[in-house]
């Protein structure tokens, strides 16, 4: 893919925040895009100044909701430099919900090489602070300008990036969890494995009403018989045994494979730890935090890294977990890939990709 580098115009230039970033409403001055027309392919690519798109009223995606997102982040690692984690994965999931929602994939070295150009463009946005992180969202649209149900045959390509501060008011502390009796997220043979902005939009509602009862986040259960645990927010969810057994709900189509998820499983297992992937129901789930069996729970995902859980609230019953305190399990995790993504300790499993910052 040949890149157009366009010039920035110095006078609209927006200053980089040295502190208080927030969570996603901040943006670097740049951005990437690039288009698909049927029959030519992807065509267009460059990175020009951050800006609004004009689109016609008709365009599909705001009539058939057909459109993807990905989310990762860059980090400033103790030289100066800057990581990604696990780029490639996230190009391949990005590819995958492209096909579920029925658009055009992207060629996915060339899509890693269009974000890493863009980071190294915008490198002074990559926060310097503890914690902190640039966040980089790709994102797809349908934006042919027509009505009838049928996969567009035009797409926008792009991707923004902006300092990120913690996800949570409560930073890394144990977060309270409603779970969700009577609505759901996704369904089994849906597309609750595609990052695709409908399955989000299904959760606002309850979300909200969550939150004016207290929770931060809400944890779904499957679809079809209302009992099996899914997913935590945008978030997947995993759970402790005994201080030694770590489980996290399979993956059953209706349910994001997150890469952090991954990063989790596979760390747990290299720290001694054992590890599954199972059905859980919620109702054995709740018995075991009230017996102590299960010792903590933490969400996991790109926003949050480990987000530990607090208590959970379900039909009016209250369930504390750990006396609300951050266990050692998730405290070890979150200390394990929070090194490895900044560079502060060696990445035995080869998921870093070095930019080097200008």
């Amino acid at each position: 893919m040949d890149i157009q580098i366009l010039p920035l115009d110095e006078t609209k230039l927006k200053p980089v925040p040295e502190h208080d970033f927030g969570f996603g409403n901040k943006f670097a001055n740049r951005m990437f895009s690039q288009k698909y027309t049927a029959g030519v392919g992807w065509h267009d690519a460059q990175i020009g100044p951050y800006a609004p798109f004009t689109l016609d009223p008709a365009t599909a995606v705001f009539h058939y909701a057909q459109e993807i997102f990905e989310g990762l982040k860059a980090y400033r690692r103790p030289d100066g430099n800057i990581n990604l984690f696990r780029p490639w994965e996230n190009m391949k999931r990005f590819n995958n919900s492209a096909r579920r929602m029925a658009m055009a994939p992207v060629d996915e070295e060339e899509h890693l090489a269009a974000i890493a150009k863009l980071v190294e463009l915008e490198s002074k946005w990559v926060p310097r602070v503890p914690g902190a992180a640039l966040y980089i969202r790709p994102t797809m649209i349908a934006t042919e300008a027509a009505l009838g149900v049928h996969a567009s045959t035009e797409y926008l390509h792009y991707v923004i990036i902006g300092p990120v501060g913690s996800y949570f008011k409560e930073g890394f502390n144990p977060v309270p969890v409603y779970i969700s009796d009577q609505y759901r997220r996704a369904v089994r043979g849906g597309v609750g494995s595609a990052k695709t902005g409908g399955n989000y939009a299904a959760s606002l509602f309850v979300g909200e009403d969550a939150k004016t009862k207290g929770y931060s986040q809400v944890l779904w259960l499957d679809a079809i018989e209302g009992r099996y645990i899914e997913e935590v927010g945008a978030m997947n969810i995993a759970f402790v045994y005994e201080g030694k057994h770590i489980v996290t709900p399979q993956l059953t189509g209706s349910i994001l494979p997150g890469v952090t998820r991954d990063s989790v499983l596979t760390l747990g297992r290299d720290l001694g730890y054992e590890v599954s992937e199972e059905q859980i129901d919620v109702n054995e789930m709740l018995a075991d935090v009230q017996s102590g069996r299960i010792t903590e729970v933490f969400g996991c995902g790109t926003a949050a890294v480990i987000a530990p859980v607090g208590k959970f609230g379900y039909k009016d019953e209250e369930y504390i977990i750990n006396n609300y305190e951050v266990g050692p399990v998730a405290k070890q995790l979150f200390d394990e890939l929070t090194g490895i993504q900044y560079g502060r300790i060696p990445d035995r499993f080869g998921w870093t990709m070095m930019i080097e910052a200008e």
